[in-house]
């Protein structure tokens, strides 16, 4: 190559297309990386999601078998038990008129 103009040209042409590779592979992997960490963090989240869920399911069946049943293990009627507190509520609104009428 004798002419250096067109030495440059294919100088210039090779550091083009060498640069364009090593920017292309730099991209890909920047990529693939950000792909894998997204895909991790997908993952946590769905085992955090699970985990969250069996936890309240666990606590919704504990906290429906204990109150559903007594301490002999015979079930109870939830109806009964709010009027029986509301029977209480009641009895203890008339106790507490009758008091704060001896005080006047």
């Amino acid at each position: 190559m004798s002419n250096p103009v067109l030495h440059a040209f294919f100088l210039g042409r090779a550091f083009a297309e060498v640069l364009s590779e090593k920017v292309e592979d730099s991209l890909t992997n920047a990529l693939s990386e950000l792909g894998k960490f997204d895909a991790e963090q997908r993952e946590q989240l769905r085992q955090f999601i699970e985990e969250v869920q069996y936890r309240a399911q666990r606590d919704v069946s504990q906290d429906s078998t204990s109150s559903t049943t007594t301490e002999d293990g015979s079930p109870v009627d939830l109806q009964e038990t709010i009027d029986d507190l509301r029977a209480e509520i009641a009895r203890l609104k008339a106790e507490l008129k009758n008091y704060r009428s001896q005080q006047v």
